[in-house]
């Protein structure tokens, strides 16, 4: 099966910071470049942060709090309030970054998104660890943008007969829309969760509709005690 790699969708050329990029220039890069995030790097390139608007507009957000609430502060409320008094990405910054490599696939970079709750992802090297591109929420949105057809033709030639072992002239595949629908007939009533998964993970895949008969009901088999 077709699995799109992180170097295929990632932006090579990225807008960088050091750790003593002042806050203004900050402000200035993101709104220049329309973006809302980057990564803060060292002398080699290496990811060493990210700093976000998110983390910017705690200078607004979060005044100085009154004598004596510092140490009533749990640690994330107390770093909220140091980076509101930060001036340079170094203090700013949400560190230590998360970062993917070239050749992990969309679906790696994508899950990592969403476990991390983050929009973006600095691309390194994996043998230097240098900074070599970064890659979005929007970049990972392009497999849907995949063609019916290019879908189609990779169900019928590649997972029906090679992943699933199942004959195309017995099961038949059709896409609309990024949604796969599917019918035919399957050897076990078990075999269509494998199914539906083989399908889902197909790239461009939005939905699969499922209208599969199947020879052999197995729901109730059990295997026989052993003694």
């Amino acid at each position: 099966m077709r699995a799109s790699r992180v170097e295929e969708v990632m932006t090579e050329l990225v807008i960088v910071g050091r750790r003593d990029t002042p806050f203004k220039n900050i402000v200035a890069a993101l709104l220049d470049n329309n973006i809302s995030a980057f990564p803060i790097v060292d002398e080699y390139r290496h990811v060493v942060g990210v700093v976000s608007d998110a983390d910017l507009v705690l200078k607004e957000a979060e005044p100085d709090p009154p004598e004596g609430e510092w140490l009533l502060m749990g640690s994330r409320r107390r770093s909220e309030r140091l980076k509101s008094r930060a001036t340079v990405a170094g203090a700013l910054m949400s560190a230590p970054a998360i970062v993917v490599h070239p050749a992990d696939t969309i679906a790696d970079a994508a899950s990592m998104m969403w476990r991390h709750r983050i929009r973006r992802l600095p691309v390194v090297h994996p043998q230097t660890g240098r900074l070599v591109g970064i890659v979005t929420r929007s970049d990972l949105l392009r497999v849907f943008l995949r063609l019916d057809a290019e879908i189609r033709a990779e169900v019928r030639d590649e997972v029906l007969p090679g992943v699933l072992h199942l004959d195309s002239r017995v099961c038949q595949a059709d896409v609309t829309q990024g949604i796969l629908r599917i019918r035919g007939e399957v050897e076990r009533w078990s075999m269509i969760d494998h199914v539906m998964a083989a399908l889902l993970r197909v790239e461009g895949v939005v939905g699969v509709e499922e209208h599969l008969s199947y020879r052999k009901d197995d729901r109730y088999e059990y295997p026989a005690p052993a003694f």
